[in-house]
């Protein structure tokens, strides 16, 4: 639905200008397929939405140097399109090579062949010195130095690793019980505490690796693994002498095409290439970090953080110039968005002395930006108003002067500021208290926080006294409604409600919240006040007006909406930054590690003085990101700057969150590396640049994410860092998409009956509902709800009362969000200080904490020793390892009670996790290490689920097709339609995730190589073998498409429920998308 129309729609965006590119190297993983459907907001990918005056749309296309325009346009649009230029043919040297280079050509094969054996133990570091004697022997007899690597590296300097690393990073540690005394606990960095570090020469080939196999039964030979392998497999894993003889061939092919490459570039400069690549070897010599002394040419790095940083542009063109930049700004992926100057209006009526005063003294503001001054003239007449503008564009202003305006006339008026976090809040408190300190007559004037961390003796002070309340919706549900004897003056004097980020209120959290704020309006009116205000600010999104009527019920007529920005904003650059192949020259390799391209990114900018915030879609990246962030600061020999950037995501306690906050606004951090916890507007100080790792969940996100730049109306800078992943792809390919796509619009259901059910059960514990008076907030399904659900009451018929079973506290037993009041405490005991890192949810606790694995937190490595899952905590410790580890689990997802036949009913979530993998830099498996002592976690919620009939079963074993891999295929297919039916947010129903190898499907392939086909199955001893490998898994799971509410509970969300109402209509449609894309 919303998510369709949206993509339908044109929307008459400006592009920005069109910056050259470098060519970059072809792709061949693009992906068709358009963003997830989304229900986020977005703002400033695109210029802003003027009131009075339109500033000229560039969209020009400066050429590349080496192509004419229309050379440069057909190349961006077959790269858009996914088609591959035709390959130039390979220039060859007109001399034959160098006696020099014949015999580096013989250094790299032995290193090559010695390499690759070497990598058959995953256990074995190849250092320097462990492999410089094989080598030699290759060479036969012939020395291998230090500077024969260097000339290697010279020529192909992405595929080889040479550097000194720490020798202690390179342990591979299979027992928990030997780690104390192989990595030395309690180290807080690696060289602190007077313990030296031993550094030791690693030499790794980066360009490829091999694949683990298993020893055929029969043969005994190495093959491709037909099915799950084992812990011992894991350890020791098989490869066969061809797949190691390809890649030696692959590499040597590799290099040789280098050496031809090389020589002739020097023919083309007319320079001697056995004197230029000795002269380029000595850039490449790895050094002791305390003997380095390599002559190195001039960087751009200041040797200090500047003060006052460069211009964007110029910062930009400096990251291109390095040695690492290879073309990753993609074709038409370099936006820049001119900067537009303010546009201001005027009040249409006089604010006092004292309110100017205090907003000259707190905030230099001497006249309001056109849509802040709109936006109280409509308050001031009345109005109910929406204002949807840019990040950062003084939307705050908005809902303070009238509010203060009004305890200036009445100091008994009331307001209650609702935002989504408590940061939030917090924040905003902090900027209304700076005001009324600077007018006369309100600096005692009490405005203050009421959330979960209020303490209980405090609460009645702040009902009674304050006129200001700022809160969160669970608070107004859980504790501020329920009371409403106790909070009656409050409420009778109460002029404006504010909700801020009303675009996070959305799907079924933002459902919740409309019946919360219908059950306000309600109480407010039973008080005799009935002209509260509501004053809503948002994101850029695509319904503002039909959003606010939807969340609070009132009447559209009464609604302002204002969407003109009139605020000022610096120029903005905008780059879509691919991540290149581990060989440019091969496309084939893969794509490389985009968290090192984010960290040499992130390090850059940083080091020349730029803010940065870098967001990444799930916790662990974050903490990965901050890890090589780190890392990279050190290798560029800043490693004082790498305390100087923190992470921030959900788990860390809320008072690590306020001084990270804290210290970024003051500018005692440089950067963060952030999950979307940052998303909103969070006050940390102006930032120059925003890096975005991966696609986010949409391109609203994305926008989100990019607006945080910019605070300052200097110009700043926004990157796009494209993974591996095929959405990645298909906008690295197609980066038009991220400036032209239309806003999202915004969704509830009002209509559905649980969570309906659930309000009216708080409503009528505040006040009992009435048929006559109520259906006005409640709507068209109250009459039946009312007879059905709740109990009438005895007396006066026409009332009604909340079930027996909600009491005695109805809003507590209905949780708005999908949160968890279990947390398990990490303590860290390094060194015996006993403290509290973090604390994390029990469902994702059983994922990331267990006996032995490798926990993340601020970059730091913890290993964990115990989960105590009666006391709900965990004991680690700090170590130094270069590895991390990641669960191995299983999840069963089966119905236990059939409510309507056959196909919906009771659901019970089973997980376990039974082991991890040990994970080195390069996503390689060090070690497999069983985990037999971690419970399984088990979850209760609503689902429909519909079995796959025998027939269709023997059609797709017939064409020997993949059972499970199809059934996987049909779930996501169907799943993929839900929003189309329901109201619902990714991730709000789930699907069991069949394994296709770890299913009887994949068997039969196997049973079938093994008898030597169908015709081998008269024999009676491969009779047995088949039977035995078609013997049932240990897993076996059901022929079934299972759909779940991933909000857990015995009433689950209620949106499986709905879409089991169209399940027939989800069946054909799904059909017609597959049938249609074939």
């Amino acid at each position: 639905m919303a998510g369709s129309k949206a993509q339908a729609d044109t929307a008459d965006i400006s592009l920005g200008r069109k910056r050259a590119q470098d060519e970059p190297d072809p792709d061949q993983d693009a992906s068709e397929h358009p963003d997830p459907i989304s229900n986020s907001a977005s703002t400033d990918l695109a210029p802003k939405k003027r009131q009075r005056r339109q500033p000229p749309l560039k969209s020009l296309v400066e050429t590349p140097e080496t192509e004419d325009s229309a050379s440069a346009s057909s190349t961006a649009e077959k790269s858009r399109k996914g088609k591959r230029k035709p390959a130039q043919p390979k220039r060859t040297p007109s001399a034959p090579w160098p006696e020099a280079f014949k015999s580096l050509s013989r250094t790299h094969r032995a290193l090559n062949l010695v390499y690759t054996f070497c990598c058959t133990r995953k256990h074995f570091a190849t250092t320097f010195g462990n492999i410089k004697n094989a080598v030699q022997a290759q060479l036969q007899g012939q020395e291998l130095t230090v500077e024969d690597v260097a000339r290697v590296k010279v020529l192909v300097p992405r595929a080889v690793r040479f550097e000194y690393v720490d020798e202690a990073k390179l342990e591979v540690m299979t027992t928990g019980e030997r780690e104390a005394a192989q990595i030395g606990f309690g180290r807080d960095t690696p060289g602190d505490a007077g313990m030296p570090t031993t550094k030791t020469l690693l030499f790794e080939l980066l360009d490829g690796d091999l694949k683990r196999q298993v020893r055929h039964p029969q043969t005994g030979e190495p093959t491709k693994p037909v099915r799950r392998m084992k812990n011992e497999d894991l350890k020791m894993p098989v490869y066969s002498q061809k797949q190691m003889l390809d890649l030696i061939e692959k590499r040597n092919k590799k290099f040789t095409d280098a050496i031809d490459a090389f020589l002739v570039q020097c023919e083309d400069e007319a320079v001697d290439p056995v004197e230029k690549l000795e002269t380029e070897k000595n850039a490449w010599i790895p050094q002791q970090p305390e003997e380095d002394t390599t002559i190195t040419a001039p960087s751009t790095l200041p040797q200090q953080i500047p003060k006052e940083r460069k211009s964007m542009s110029e910062i930009v063109e400096e990251i291109r110039q390095m040695d690492w930049y290879t073309a990753q700004i993609v074709p038409e992926g370099h936006r820049v968005f001119d900067p537009q100057p303010a546009i201001y209006g005027e009040l249409t009526f006089p604010l006092s002395q004292n309110l100017v005063n205090a907003l000259y003294n707190t905030k230099n503001i001497t006249q309001f930006y056109s849509h802040q001054a709109e936006a109280i003239n409509h308050l001031q007449a009345g109005h109910h108003v929406i204002v949807s503008t840019s990040t950062s564009s003084g939307k705050s202003l908005i809902y303070q002067v009238p509010m203060l305006h009004e305890l200036e006339k009445d100091p008994s008026s009331r307001g209650l500021y609702i935002f989504p976090t408590k940061a939030l809040a917090q924040d905003q408190r902090r900027s209304m208290q700076e005001l009324l300190q600077f007018m006369d007559g309100l600096q005692g004037t009490l405005v203050e926080t009421f959330d979960g961390d209020t303490p209980m003796p405090s609460r009645n002070l702040i009902r009674d006294e304050a006129r200001i309340i700022f809160t969160n919706p669970d608070m107004l549900h859980i504790t501020i409604l329920p009371q409403e004897a106790a909070w009656r003056t409050f409420l009778q004097n109460l002029k404006f409600v504010v909700v801020d980020e009303l675009h996070v209120y959305n799907g079924l959290f933002g459902t919740h919240v409309a019946f919360i704020m219908r059950r306000l309006r309600r109480i407010c009116a039973a008080v005799g006040n009935h002209t509260v205000q509501f004053i809503s600010c948002s994101a850029t999104v695509a319904n503002p007006s039909q959003h606010m009527r939807a969340i609070f019920g009132v009447d559209p007529n009464s609604i302002h909406l204002i969407d003109s920005d009139g605020s000022p904003s610096g120029r903005k650059e905008f780059l879509c930054w691919n991540t290149p192949y581990k060989d440019p020259n091969d496309p084939s390799s893969g794509r490389a590690d985009s968290v090192t391209e984010t960290a040499r990114l992130f390090s850059q900018l940083i080091l020349r003085g730029a803010r940065v915030i870098a967001f990444c879609r799930i916790r662990k990246l974050c903490e990965v990101l901050l890890q090589a962030v780190r890392t990279e600061l050190t290798s560029l020999e800043r490693p004082e700057i790498a305390n100087m950037v923190m992470g921030y995501r959900g788990g860390y306690s809320p008072q690590d969150r306020r001084n990270i906050e804290k210290d970024m606004f003051e500018g005692r951090l440089l950067g963060i590396v952030a999950t979307n916890a940052l998303e909103l507007g969070v006050d940390i100080g102006s930032l120059d640049a925003v890096i975005t790792l991966g696609f986010p969940y949409s391109i609203s996100n994305l926008r989100q994410q990019s607006g945080r730049a910019g605070r300052r109306n200097k110009d700043s800078l926004s990157i796009l860092v494209g993974d591996r992943y095929a959405t990645d792809q298909h906008y690295m390919r197609n980066p038009d998409e991220l400036f032209t796509k239309p806003n999202t619009e915004l969704q509830i259901d009002l209509s559905n009956d649980l969570i309906l059910e659930a309000h009216l059960q708080c409503a009528a514990y505040e006040k009992p509902l009435s048929l006559a008076l109520d259906e006005t907030y409640f709507g068209p399904q109250l009459p039946s709800l009312l007879e059905t659900r709740l109990l009438q009451d005895k007396y006066i018929p026409s009332l009604y009362h909340t079930h027996p079973r909600f009491l005695p506290s109805p809003s507590r037993s209905i949780a708005i969000r999908d949160t968890e009041d279990q947390h398990f405490a990490v303590i860290d005991t390094t060194n015996a200080r006993n403290t509290v890192l973090e604390e994390v949810e029990a469902s994702r606790a059983f994922f990331t904490i267990y006996e032995g694995g490798i926990f993340l937190h601020q970059g730091q490595t913890y290993l964990v020793h115990e989960l105590n899952t009666s006391m709900y905590f965990a004991r680690v410790s700090r170590v130094h390892v270069d590895y991390t580890t990641q669960q191995r689990d299983y999840t069963d997802i089966d119905p236990i009670e059939t409510e309507n036949i056959p196909y919906f009913g009771s659901i019970l979530i089973h997980a376990v996790v039974y082991g991890f993998f040990k994970i080195d830099k390069r996503g390689r498996i060090l070690d497999a290490v069983p985990v037999d002592n971690n419970p399984p976690i088990d979850i209760h919620t609503k689902g429909m689920w519909i079995d796959i009939p025998p027939l269709a079963l023997e059609i797709l074993q017939s064409r020997n097709l993949n059972i499970a891999a199809a059934i996987h295929a049909a779930e996501h297919a169907i799943l993929s339609l839900l929003p189309t039916f329901v109201v619902s947010s990714p991730g709000d129903v789930r699907t069991e995730c069949k394994v296709a190898k770890k299913e009887l499907g994949r068997k039969l392939q196997m049973a079938v190589q093994e008898a030597g086909g169908v015709g081998g199955l008269d024999n009676k001893q491969k009779k047995e073998k088949l039977q035995k490998i078609l013997q049932p898994p240990a897993r076996q799971r059901p022929a079934r498409l299972t759909f779940y509410d991933a909000k857990g509970g015995a009433c689950g969300s209620g949106i499986a429920a709905k879409a089991f109402e169209f399940v027939d209509v989800l069946l054909e449609r799904a059909v017609r998308r597959i049938e249609a894309s074939v």
